[in-house]
């Protein structure tokens, strides 16, 4: 596995990962008026929708490290540190997920909150 850390010194850690692909203009185009057009190509998508697909794209990369971490263990490597390594990806998933979920949740109650008091 080449990379097991958060946010290590090289700069390719999950936080990184996830600020990139916020920042990622390729994939979303992002208005600050934060109106709901199409997300991608030169659409202007929200904010919240650069941020959920931040948090897909992260879900995704750390889904990937447990697919190959699983398939080397099917392949034969079923050594304790393997499965150590898996448990620890695992947990970490669980984590992102928990996080993203949580954002998502807050982000939207916020907009709501804001979309009652504004109209």
């Amino acid at each position: 596995m080449s990379n097991n850390t958060v946010n290590p010194a090289n700069g390719a850690g999950l936080v990184n990962t996830f600020i990139a692909n916020a920042n990622n203009s390729n994939n979303v185009s992002v208005s600050r008026g934060g109106g709901g057009g199409a997300v991608g190509g030169g659409g202007g998508g929200s904010w919240y929708e650069a941020m959920s697909k931040a948090w897909g794209a992260t879900l995704d990369s750390q889904a990937a490290r447990i697919t190959d971490l699983s398939g080397q263990i099917g392949g034969g490597n079923d050594q304790p540190s393997s499965m150590v390594a898996l448990t620890a990806e695992s947990l970490r998933m669980q984590f992102i997920s928990n996080n993203a979920a949580t954002s998502q949740n807050s982000v939207g109650d916020s907009l709501k909150t804001l979309a009652s008091r504004s109209g």
